[in-house]
């Protein structure tokens, strides 16, 4: 759902000059809002996903460009690392039969890009972190050859001074020091966009902040860190660190991290966009050469493009998004907290259960951002990123004492959550069987209490229990993850057996 900005690097003395065009486009953005230029609601969403590339021996497969070039489909495009690919979806009004339209041409896309993996003898992977990712795989040498990742490293590098500190610690404990961002392509990821008219941007991005911790519990599928057992959803601590660019002086003064939960509630769009501008420094600029004020002032529309690069350079778990089609301004809620896979299945059965529970959390008369606290929202997205389908949430009880409880996370989901889901998704206007079937697979994980991360990390402790080594048992755990994704079953159906 829009294009990619070219990025150019520029010296420490173009600095000041970035600033002032990006103020230059927060004022102009402003103009926008306040003048109603933005589109009408049209209940249009796109759907994104970051993809690995392995062997049939569940190794990496450094070769997105040989893989793409044998697609040769612009659905498909490169991502930051060698083993990476982005699959995009073009956007669908959200009513119908969507969830099954979407379930369709994802299998059909993602079918056809494994058959062209194949002849490079590679193999689609959809998992949030590939377990067999070892941190010599994630050099400077294996970024993809796109220019704009190569001037992101430099001067994330360069902002930083010193080295990239990876250290996390949960059923175990891994730290590593990285000379690149290249970590960071380790994370791949499902991005939902859901468009939305400035009246209706807060309500959404609150309700989707608040909401972050439930979507990890029920979907996380990244519990191995270049080989080490950590967190359930390793992708957020793995994603904070690898851009971070602060040094830990700074880190301890409160400066925040380009990867960001965010602070507090909002009530429209431009704070967002504002923070951006106030908290971030520019890393890279544009080549085009647009007066965003001056273009108004002609009636025109401005593209903003230095603001929308600058926006794209900070990576928060719900990033605001400006772009333009056909002429006409629109925002919306870029939603990143969900890791990729394990199947078509399971990612449109997260995609229901988000947009369902948006929709019904932004229209409620006693919004969920009135009685939860920013920082218990951030809380509770921490608490799923370690412990996923075991987490337990403080969520607002009506009518009870004390009015923020702790909760299980699959009771939340399965008694509270998955029935707003349902009315969210009757708002939309999708049909009752879409709705069923997909918020099914959610009820059934929490019934089952199994997702992806649990079902991976079954699988490779029976394998370590059979006296396989660490790279061994992690190859076959990813080896069995590709066959039974292949099956297209749902991971809660997937049988917990020695993987070989």
């Amino acid at each position: 759902m829009g294009e990619k900005v070219v990025a150019t690097g520029f010296d420490l003395s173009d600095r000041q000059w970035q600033r002032g065009k990006l103020r230059e486009c927060l004022e102009g953005l402003t103009r926008l809002l306040e003048e109603r230029r933005f589109d009408r609601p049209r209940n249009l969403m796109g759907l994104e996903i970051e993809l690995n590339l392995a062997g049939a021996d569940g190794m990496p497969r450094m070769m997105n460009a040989q893989v793409l070039h044998r697609i040769a489909s612009q659905d498909f495009q490169t991502e930051l690392g060698q083993f990476n690919l982005e699959v995009n979806i073009v956007p669908h009004r959200l009513g119908g039969r969507v969830l099954d339209q979407l379930a369709e041409e994802l299998r059909t896309g993602l079918a056809y890009a494994d058959r062209k993996a194949s002849e490079e003898s590679s193999q689609i992977v959809m998992i949030g972190i590939l377990p067999t990712l070892a941190a010599k795989d994630l050099g400077s040498g294996n970024l993809s050859g796109d220019e704009r990742y190569k001037l992101l490293n430099e001067q994330m590098l360069a902002a930083r001074g010193e080295d990239f500190l990876i250290d996390v610690e949960g059923v175990e404990r891994f730290r590593y020091s990285s000379a690149t961002i290249a970590p960071e392509a380790a994370c791949t990821s499902v991005q939902l966009h859901l468009q939305v008219t400035p009246s209706r941007f807060a309500a959404v991005w609150n309700a989707a902040q608040a909401i972050t911790a439930a979507q990890i519990a029920v979907g996380a599928n990244s519990p191995f860190l270049f080989g080490h057992e950590v967190w359930r959803e390793s992708r957020a601590p793995l994603f904070l660190q690898s851009t971070d660019v602060r040094q830990p002086e700074l880190a301890a003064q409160g400066v925040r991290p380009r990867t960001w939960f965010g602070e507090r509630w909002i009530t429209d769009a431009r704070q967002l966009f504002e923070e951006n501008l106030r908290y971030f420094p520019p890393l890279l600029r544009t080549d085009a050469d647009e007066e965003p004020l001056r273009v108004l002032d002609q009636g025109g529309v401005p593209r903003l493009y230095e603001m929308v690069l600058h926006n794209g350079t900070i990576y928060r778990w719900n990033r605001p998004v400006y772009d333009v089609a056909d002429g006409v301004p629109h925002l919306r809620v870029e939603n990143r907290v969900l890791p990729a896979g394990p199947t078509v299945t399971d990612v449109i059965a997260n995609a229901a259960f988000y947009y369902g529970l948006v929709r019904a959390l932004a229209d409620e008369p006693r919004p969920i951002w009135t009685r939860l606290p920013f920082a218990v929202a951030e809380a509770n997205f921490d608490a799923a990123c370690r412990y996923g389908i075991d987490a337990v949430l403080h969520w607002p009880r009506s009518g009870r004492s004390p009015a923020l409880a702790p909760i299980p996370a699959v009771r939340l989901v399965r008694d509270e959550l998955l029935p707003l889901a349902a009315a969210g998704l009757d708002a939309w206007g999708v049909e009752p069987a879409d709705r069923d079937r997909y918020l099914g697979v959610i009820e059934e994980r929490c019934r089952t209490r199994v997702n992806g991360a649990s079902w991976q990390v079954a699988t490779y402790r029976l394998a370590r229990e059979d006296g396989m080594d660490r790279e061994s048992a992690l190859a076959a755990t990813t080896r069995r993850y590709g066959a039974l994704m292949r099956t297209g079953e749902p991971v809660h159906r997937w049988p917990v057996t020695r993987p070989y």
